[in-house]
């Protein structure tokens, strides 16, 4: 049996009831809220029909985390996820509600307040979930909630799972060693602690709580005694394939065709209709609220510095790749002497084409405002990769490997490969071999929290000012 003590500090089971409770109390917070805010007091909260109302939201609210599992959320797992999550069941949630308040004919039940409700419960579901996972990483950190693990394979699948567990205390895991027949020490400096054989026998003996598989090299017998003995010791085993002899995609997905599993290189949430639906709702409203709110006092202020910088149009139009690969026109505040190299052409630090008022809007972004209308009609989205020039999609396609996947969704104004330094000229291949990475993670991982964050911090870029903003 493996030491009791690999059962301590598993506190995680705890998690499901811990959000649950809080999740009602702050479900009953909001509906007494929303009634002070819609009426000023509690009256007609002891009418019947809004004490059924309660008694629904809390059932619903209940069952629906439950059945979706929304409660569980993976150490190495990012926020959004589980904030997104989080949204989509309350937007269910709330449907439902209507839905059966309209069946039940409950006439007396304010939709306003209904609405408030929803802001109010939407606003601390997100403000809690946020500080719990920010608490627990500090917990984490302190050296509690820890899970001892043990790698079998020390070859480069196993190297790269130790890397990712240990980057981040936060995740609380704790890597004590590799089990290989080949490897006489780890590139990290992990210990080899004995051969694949010889793991068994130290799960008998130590504290451990997951095993990771990263070698297809072992005895198929040997391991289905593993498995047995690690499912009657209650230590999860996990096996990581290598998938990346096949692609160069960050992940793969498995589907079942009725009991065989069917593995795929790549899965965007944008392939959802609801998503895409989400993302452009989110896209129309964006834009409209820059184009009605910022561009009417801002446009008529940069047209008059760039007609009086140098002759020549106030906007640069220019094709570009979109979504699938279709071109569109895209537009910019001109921020260069006409010349006939602008589509061939990239910009470079101390470009004599750029104008003094055009290295201004350069280093702002303020050239991409005209985007918006772009936005707005459909062609692009406000965050998604960068549209590059006709002539870099046909020269980069030949020579960066999955340059064309950043094409599967709308280009846009700012996105994940930008904010994280990469925009700008590319005057090396290795450049765009990271943007087309960064692009290609956002797409395997976009969320409208995702969208948020990179506006945000598209936002702080441009007040700090980026070096490659040129």
């Amino acid at each position: 049996m493996p030491h009791k003590s690999a059962r301590l500090y598993r506190y995680s089971r705890y998690t499901k009831f811990i959000f649950l409770v809080s999740d009602i109390a702050f479900l009953n917070a909001a509906s007494i809220l929303s009634y002070l805010m819609r009426y000023g007091n509690l009256e007609r909260l002891s009418a019947t029909e809004s004490q059924s109302v309660l008694f629904l939201n809390n059932l619903l609210w209940a069952g629906f985390c439950l059945y979706f599992n929304a409660y569980s959320f993976m150490r190495v797992g990012y926020i959004e996820t589980l904030l997104s999550r989080t949204a989509k069941i309350l937007v269910l949630h709330m449907f439902s509600l209507l839905t059966l308040i309209v069946f039940l004919n409950y006439d007396d039940i304010s939709r306003l307040r209904l609405l408030y409700f929803g802001l109010v419960f939407f606003s601390e579901l997100i403000l809690f979930r946020y500080l719990f996972v920010q608490i627990l990483k500090r917990f984490r950190k302190a050296g509690y909630n820890f899970r001892n693990v043990i790698i079998i394979g020390a070859g480069q699948k196993g190297q790269e799972i130790e890397q990712i567990l240990t980057k981040d205390l936060s995740y609380g895991y704790k890597v004590v060693g590799f089990f290989d027949d080949d490897k006489t020490e780890s590139q990290s400096g992990i210990p080899i602690l004995n051969t694949i054989a010889q793991a068994k026998n130290y799960l008998s003996e130590h504290p451990v709580h997951e095993v990771f598989i990263t070698t297809s090299q072992y005895d198929n017998k040997y391991i289905n005694e593993l498995i047995l003995f690690c499912e009657t010791n209650f230590i999860r085993l996990k096996f990581v394939p290598d998938f990346q002899q096949f692609t160069k995609s960050k992940r793969v997905h498995i589907d079942f065709y009725d009991h065989l599993p069917v593995i795929y290189f790549r899965k965007e949430p944008l392939e959802s209709a609801f998503n895409r639906s989400v993302k452009r709702l989110f896209d129309v409203v964006f834009s409209l609220l820059v184009i009605v709110l910022i561009i009417p006092w801002l446009f008529p202020l940069l047209i008059i510095a760039i007609k009086c910088s140098s002759k020549g149009p106030i906007f640069f139009k220019q094709e570009r790749s979109g979504e699938n690969n279709h071109s569109f026109w895209c537009f910019k505040f001109r921020t260069m002497r006409v010349n006939s190299l602008s589509d061939e052409l990239q910009a470079t630090r101390n470009d004599a084409r750029i104008t003094a008022i055009g290295r201004l809007l350069r280093k702002t972004n303020l050239d991409e405002f005209p985007q918006f209308f772009n936005v707005f009609v459909g062609d692009m989205s406000v965050v998604g990769p960068r549209p590059h020039m006709l002539k870099h999609t046909e020269q980069y396609s030949e020579l960066v490997h999955s340059y064309l996947v950043r094409h599967l969704i709308k280009p846009g104004i700012t996105g994940w490969a930008q904010v994280n330094g990469f925009r700008g000229e590319t005057n090396t291949l290795e450049q765009m071999q990271k943007r087309v990475e960064f692009d290609i993670w956002y797409i395997e991982n976009w969320s409208l929290f995702f969208d948020l964050k990179i506006i945000f911090k598209t936002v702080t870029n441009m007040c700090g000012g980026e070096k490659n903003a040129f």
